[in-house]
């Protein structure tokens, strides 16, 4: 038989390739019958974009005389994967707020679906417009490759914010917290907090005290320029903590600075008759312009945001002055026998002074055998047990007494008296 070769085709995918088909035989003869044209098969050279497959056909007449002929069937893919959709183009004011980068997948003619997991690169030389690039690439079997692209612009035009709690507060004077340190959130970066860190003002007014107001004010700028001002009031319960001191003050004990009874430091304050018909010269005050009775005074100064208050409460008297005892009379004579006569000691006439009694009584060899403060004419010649034997009684003798009038300014008074205890 005779027979030519089919022509060859060209296909881009194996999946392309035709099944065996005789028909492309179109011109088997023989001289004496019709030959039969089958297939008998593929052979392929092992290669890859191009491959080429060598499609054998026989060509067979009745009297099994036989010829080949051959089909060049060439596979070779030229056709790029098609483009996925794609982000579009973003402009954010926070890095952070730049979404995650997700894989995109697309298909390609002859291998189907396609993944990309895509990269990033990011300029970040200007940290005020950050350029993000993201590229997925999709290559093929035959290196045949579609890219991607999405460009993110990041441009900070979002003032420094923190994430603190600013809210106003209300506290006791006594409890009045550090100001906080200011935190930022993650898109606000380079901050730098301009002048004090925090600006501090009060409407304390140490002369009408009363609940006040403080004010912490942060001025703040990023390094693109951008500023921003936060404030926290504070609310604050004034308390009065006071310290009372009370005085006895003779009418001669000379004037007073009253700063005397004050255990502070700040004297810049201003001292208060709070009772009492008086006129302070400053701080000082003076017992002797005054008429006797209680005298309160107020000093009150703010003591680290509190008011600390001193009051001062003096009683003026006149012990101090003496009064006219010149009729002092004392006892000469000490006879307990229960007649009622001499049965004590006694000191006449300083009931009239006011003054207490201090007195002691001494033997003749000098020895205390008696003494008290407060002496209420009392004494009748009682001894010690262990001063006399196991006597209840001084012997009969003659004594020497010493009597102080206490606070008087008198010279104490002393002399000679008889006990006679038998």
């Amino acid at each position: 038989p005779t027979a030519s070769n089919p022509a060859g085709i060209t296909v881009e995918c194996i999946g392309d390739v035709p099944a065996a088909d005789i028909s492309v035989v179109t011109d088997a003869a023989d001289n004496c019958s019709v030959p039969v044209v089958a297939f008998v098969s593929d052979s392929s050279d092992g290669q890859s974009c191009p491959e080429t497959i060598t499609r054998t056909y026989s060509v067979t007449d009745d009297c099994n005389n036989s010829i080949n002929v051959t089909q060049t069937i060439i596979v070779g893919d030229t056709i790029a994967p098609a483009e996925p959709d794609v982000p579009a183009d973003a402009t954010y004011s926070c890095i952070v707020d730049v979404p995650d980068m997700m894989p995109l997948s697309t298909t390609d003619n002859c291998d189907g679906e396609l993944t990309s997991q895509g990269v990033e690169t990011m300029d970040n030389s200007d940290l005020c417009n950050v350029v993000i690039t993201r590229t997925w690439e999709f290559v093929d079997s035959c290196n045949n490759m579609t890219s991607v692209s999405q460009t993110i612009n990041v441009i900070d035009t979002t003032p420094p914010s923190v994430t603190n709690d600013l809210s106003d507060i209300t506290v006791s004077c006594d409890a009045i917290p550090e100001p906080p340190v200011l935190e930022f959130d993650e898109c606000s970066t380079n901050v730098v907090i301009v002048g004090d860190n925090p600006q501090v003002t009060s409407n304390f007014d140490p002369n009408n005290p009363g609940d006040y107001q403080i004010t912490w004010t942060w001025n703040v700028i990023d390094n693109c320029n951008l500023k921003a001002v936060f404030v926290q009031n504070v609310f604050v319960t004034l308390q009065d903590f006071v310290t009372t001191v009370t005085d006895d003050r003779c009418t001669d004990d000379g004037a007073i600075d009253l700063f005397g009874y004050y255990s502070g430091n700040d004297t810049s304050g201003t001292w208060e008759v709070i009772s009492g018909d008086t006129v302070l010269d400053g701080s000082i005050f003076d017992p002797l312009e005054v008429e006797l009775g209680d005298y309160i005074f107020s000093y009150s100064v703010e003591d680290n945001g509190c008011l600390s208050t001193t009051e001062v409460t003096i009683n003026v008297n006149d012990e101090c002055i003496p009064l006219a005892c010149d009729d002092i009379t004392v006892s000469t004579a000490v006879t307990p026998n229960g007649d009622q006569w001499n049965e004590y000691f006694e000191v006449f006439g300083a009931e009239d002074c006011g003054f207490a009694i201090d007195i002691k009584i001494f033997n003749r060899w000098g020895a205390v055998i008696f003494e008290a403060n407060s002496y209420q004419n009392d004494w009748n010649g009682t001894a010690h047990n262990s001063s006399f034997g196991n006597s209840d009684k001084v012997p009969t003798g003659t004594y020497y007494y010493i009597i102080n009038l206490k606070n008087s300014g008198l010279k104490p008074f002393t002399g000679y008296f008889y006990v006679g205890t038998k």
